[in-house]
């Protein structure tokens, strides 16, 4: 059936209050659109657990910095729309900035204080801020559900998490796996503005936290030593310049030393214009 497209905030609340009232569950998958497979496979985990599944497309002004790519940011509403229906999708929602923040600047706004503060947080301040309060308001919009998203923004999942805890928001959050090319690059969003150059060298940032966690598997347990590792295979390639990579206790994104327990590997590389962050899971 064709998706049905949604721009206001009181048209999308009336359908799914409704649905609910029927006894039918929500699965949410918010976006900032230029859909890609990886947010395919969001749709169908959604698709595959509850019965209305919305998806909505904003392209928060609140999560950019002034100097970073707001204007840039990649658009393809139709494929989007298409990409969208070929999986299920219900109800898109595609509300205007002017709908989401009608009083123009945002006075009010959600900090997720230790979890936003290391690695994102560190070069981007202001970002989590931005993620946790369009989020908090888009769930404040859908109401109670199942909201998905993907494992890539590790360390964006551990912010919406603990905000539903610390705030009592009536949804379940679902992560999922990363999805990524045949040579190892996640998908992202961010991956059109690679340069056929830096395509082929991008897949460098996935093979580096390959070969840190398997210097954790083979019994590594001193943090500097892995992230002088990755630091030194991303020094090698050219194109990258090297923002972080780092090994944190993944339920409080803090560095453990000696490593120990369930941990996440992250790293944030730029190759020219796009800025590309990855992760994977090791134990120690």
């Amino acid at each position: 059936m064709p998706v049905t497209t949604v721009a206001t905030i009181a048209a999308l609340r009336a359908r799914l209050d409704a649905e609910r009232a029927a006894g039918r569950t929500v699965g949410f998958v918010p976006t900032m659109g230029y859909l890609h497979a990886g947010h395919a496979s969001l749709m169908a985990a959604a698709r595959e657990e509850t019965d209305v599944v919305v998806t909505s497309i904003f392209v928060n002004p609140l999560q950019f910095a002034p100097t970073e790519d707001l204007a840039a940011y990649p658009r393809d509403r139709a494929g989007d729309t298409g990409l969208a229906e070929s999986e299920g999708v219900d109800l898109l929602f595609v509300p205007s900035v002017v709908e989401m923040y009608p009083d123009g600047p945002v006075l009010t706004t959600v900090s997720v204080a230790e979890v936003a503060a290391p690695l994102e947080g560190r070069t981007r301040p202001a970002h989590f801020a931005g993620v946790a309060t369009v989020v908090a308001k888009l769930f404040a919009i859908v109401g109670p559900c199942r909201a998905y998203f993907g494992e890539k923004d590790f360390q964006q999942v551990a912010v919406v998490r603990r905000m539903v805890r610390d705030l009592s928001i009536p949804v379940d959050v679902v992560a999922c796996p990363t999805h990524r090319d045949p040579d190892g690059l996640a998908l992202s969003s961010r991956n059109a503005y690679l340069t056929p150059d830096e395509r082929v060298a991008a897949p460098v940032v996935h093979a580096t936290l390959q070969a840190g966690r398997m210097a954790i598997d083979a019994g590594e347990r001193d943090p500097a030593k892995v992230r002088a590792l990755m630091a030194d295979l991303l020094a090698a390639e050219p194109l990258a310049e090297l923002d972080y990579a780092e090994v944190v206790d993944a339920a409080t994104l803090q560095v453990v030393d000696p490593l120990r327990g369930e941990l996440r590997l992250l790293a944030a590389v730029r190759f020219g214009q796009a800025r590309l962050i990855d992760n994977l899971a090791a134990r120690a």
